[in-house]
C-alpha cells in the first residue's frame, strides 16, 4: 500500500526534527508538533539559519500556503 502524504507526516510526528521548505527561499528546522488538512504547521524548537548564524525560533506556527515541501532531517 503506498503510504499517503499525511500518513508520512503522522511517521514524523513528535518525534524527529524536520526541514520546512518556504517560499522566498527559507527554511526552518524543528520537531512537528502538528498539523491540519491546510499544511499549517506547529514546530517546536524551530530554528532558522541565516548569514551563518542560528537564530532559535522557539514554537512556531507556519501558514500552510508558505509551505513547498517538508523532509524528515537527519541528526
Amino acid at each position: 500500500m503506498t503510504p499517503r502524504p499525511l500518513d508520512i507526516l503522522d511517521q514524523v510526528l513528535n518525534r524527529q526534527p524536520v526541514i520546512i521548505s518556504l517560499k522566498g527561499g527559507r527554511e526552518i528546522r524543528g520537531v512537528l508538533q502538528g498539523y491540519d488538512v491546510h499544511m499549517n504547521l506547529v514546530l517546536d524548537k524551530a530554528e532558522e539559519e541565516m548569514d551563518g548564524a542560528v537564530q532559535k525560533l522557539g514554537t512556531l506556527i507556519v501558514r500552510g500556503d508558505n509551505v513547498i515541501y517538508i523532509t524528515p532531517s537527519v541528526e
